[in-house]
């Protein structure tokens, strides 16, 4: 890939990236069963998290991945992401119809957690600056690189606050919008193709939360691949995803495919179903979309809505273009990278030396006491081994 050039459109400085699909056919994940689960009377050397998860995501296009608290939302993003380092994953996985290989795909990809960390005392345009150091191709030269994180400050809206400092949380410094605002912004300075985001909006009022997803859709019309979990979301922030993956317990997969216009092809899909209540006038339908597939309601309407999808049209539909999507474009090439690391030693070393000394130089308190207690503790051993050597 090309990672080095630039390109000027609609009057904005892009850095190319390959738009890529990450295709998933018989997704599967099992890890050993917890100490408290055999006490419990669980018998199964395996306890499988992933049930014949299949599904799509394409450039351009915000996915929303939902589900129960405990569905397997984030286990799905995580196995995806490759940051699942225990457990057996079986199933295939593609990036742009060739097999996954994590080395290669760690670089064209990125993860805003749900916890935003930063450093406190660097200011917002250093954070990102330190994210493009280390993670942006060497060829790139500063000039570029500086007017590309300009514009990525511009595209989340942080530019009118890029010089403040990051600060504590709760304490001072950054809002949590605008804390997690900067944790999508340090991952797309870096160009990748596909971006994961776990609970973008989780912990942010209506207000905040509507910037935070203003800000993921301007980098989606980027051409990027973008898939968020996201829990119980207000019906603007739902009504923003162009299509969605439902988990139910058990991490099975009961609806993938495109919300429609104000959600009505997810309506007329659950609506479709024998027994399930029909929607209420005004009412959020992401809401009324996690209560009728509910296990209680499951119960009360004896069906299995994993049985009714595997079985449906839909999910016919989804296995045929996840199908196309697995197979590589004609005369396209497999990601490659000639190092694992874009930066080499040296360059990543300076670059954690220069935002390491602008983080104690701006902790005089700190510095202050570190200095005390090297005074203290040198004056104590002195005093300690005061003359100790003549008397050996």
């Amino acid at each position: 890939m090309n990672t080095y050039s630039f390109s000027y459109l609609t009057g904005k400085l892009v850095l190319p990236f390959e738009p890529l699909t990450l295709t998933f056919q018989n997704l599967q994940y099992h890890v050993e069963p917890p100490p408290e689960m055999r006490e419990h009377g669980f018998t199964g050397k395996r306890l499988q998290l992933l049930h014949d998860i299949t599904g799509a995501f394409r450039p351009g296009v915000l996915t929303a991945l939902m589900g129960v608290s405990g569905a397997g939302k984030t286990t799905l993003l995580d196995v995806l992401s490759g940051r699942k380092t225990s457990g057996i994953v079986e199933g295939e996985i593609k990036i742009g119809g060739y097999p996954k290989v994590q080395d290669t795909f760690a670089r064209v990809s990125g993860y805003c957690e749900q916890t935003d960390v930063h450093s406190p005392q660097i200011t917002v345009l250093e954070s990102i600056t330190f994210s493009a150091w280390l993670r942006l191709h060497p060829g790139i030269d500063s000039k570029t690189k500086y007017r590309f994180i300009e514009e990525i400050l511009e595209t989340v809206e942080l530019d009118s606050i890029k010089d403040a400092l990051v600060g504590i949380p709760g304490v001072n410094g950054l809002s949590t919008e605008q804390r997690k605002r900067l944790t999508i912004a340090v991952e797309v300075v870096a160009n990748p193709s596909i971006i994961f985001m776990d609970e973008p909006t989780t912990g942010l009022d209506a207000r905040s939360a509507a910037i935070v997803m203003r800000a993921v859709k301007n980098i989606v019309e980027t051409g990027r691949t973008i898939v968020c979990t996201i829990h119980q979301p207000s019906i603007d922030i739902f009504e923003a995803f162009d299509e969605l993956i439902l988990l139910k317990n058990g991490g099975r997969m009961i609806y993938c495919g495109p919300l429609g216009c104000n959600s009505n092809r997810i309506i007329e899909y659950f609506e479709g179903i024998s027994g399930v209540p029909k929607i209420r006038d005004n009412y959020n339908p992401a809401t009324w979309m996690l209560e009728v597939t509910s296990s209680s309601m499951e119960a009360e309407l004896e069906v299995d809505f994993a049985q009714i999808y595997s079985t449906s049209t839909l999910n016919q539909s989804n296995k045929d273009l996840v199908n196309t999507l697995s197979k590589p474009p004609p005369g396209s090439k497999d990601l490659y990278f000639p190092t694992r690391f874009p930066q080499n030693s040296w360059s990543q070393f300076k670059a954690c030396l220069w935002k390491q000394r602008l983080s104690y130089w701006r902790s005089p308190s700190y510095n202050l006491m570190r200095s005390l207690h090297v005074l203290f503790a040198s004056f104590m051993f002195g005093l300690l081994f005061w003359g100790q050597g003549r008397n050996m």
